[in-house]
């Protein structure tokens, strides 16, 4: 059975427990009128039935309508019972159906992410989508990206958001927060955004970029937009898919710059030696 023939179902269902909440709506109001309209007669009986008059046949009409009262009042409860177990599970379904809202909407984001990730292999344009992701999907308004130097084993900063990049500290692999992350391989955030400060070398979140337990750089993010108070669980998703995916994407990119350029080198001498 497909997703649409799922929340289909759920709607038909939905739609069912309703009808029955509105039916159950109807009876209670027709119960409240009959209790009213006996509770009337009974009023009535005992009115025109003096001490001395008393009768065993009004007494017995009498507490046959106290009788149908009592029923009445217990089906009423049962009924406003039903009716309290159906706004129960119409509020579960509602509830689930916007869990399986939320599950779509992260799976689809999810994979609009990947999808671009892998849509190119110009390393400019890589940095570019990474930096998209992050403030669109995941709503950070500062953050920064460093690689691993290849020479100098410390983290150089190639793209920043909100930060000035001239100014970013180069960071050594190891040590402080970032370093530690790009050594460690293990993602950090601070325990309370709230109360976090602007430290560049210290950030409220550090994901390493790492193909298997290789760290190529470190995603750092400083602040968050001002529409966005915590991080959600699509969040956390895509933080993994960054560790992952984008790792993979910039090591890919890198790597077909680096042999574009060599086979631009090469045939620029092959052209010079031809020539």
């Amino acid at each position: 059975m497909t997703d649409n023939e799922n929340d289909k179902g759920k709607a038909n269902r939905g739609d069912e427990f309703l009808q029955i909440f509105k039916k159950g709506a109807e009876f209670t109001q027709e119960l409240l009128k009959e209790n009213e309209r006996l509770r009337f007669e009974i009023l009535k009986i005992q009115e025109d039935t003096k001490p001395d008059e008393t009768t065993g046949g009004s007494m017995d009409e009498v507490a046959q309508l106290r009788a149908r009262v009592e029923s009445l009042e217990k089906e009423k409860e049962e009924v406003l019972d039903r009716i309290r177990l159906v706004e129960e599970e119409n509020q579960d379904f509602a509830n689930r159906y916007i869990d399986v809202e939320s599950e779509n909407n992260m799976l689809a984001n999810l994979y609009i992410a990947s999808y671009q990730l892998h849509s190119t292999l110009d390393h400019q344009e890589v940095l570019q989508i990474i930096s998209e992701i992050v403030i669109n999907l995941i709503g950070a308004e500062e953050f920064a990206v460093l690689l691993v130097d290849e020479k100098s084993h410390d983290l150089q900063t190639v793209a920043t958001e909100g930060v000035d990049q001239a100014t970013f500290p180069v960071v050594q692999v190891g040590e402080g927060v970032i370093g530690q992350a790009a050594q460690s391989g293990e993602n950090y955030y601070v325990d309370n955004l709230a109360e976090y400060t602007k430290d560049l070398e210290s950030p409220m979140v550090c994901i390493p970029l790492k193909i298997k337990d290789h760290v190529i750089g470190v995603l750092v993010l400083y602040h968050l937009l001002e529409q966005k108070e915590q991080f959600a669980d699509v969040d956390f998703e895509l933080f993994t898919l960054l560790a992952g995916h984008a790792a993979t994407a910039i090591f890919s990119s890198k790597l077909y710059s680096e042999s574009e350029r060599k086979l631009s080198t090469i045939q620029g001498f092959i052209n010079l030696m031809t020539k």
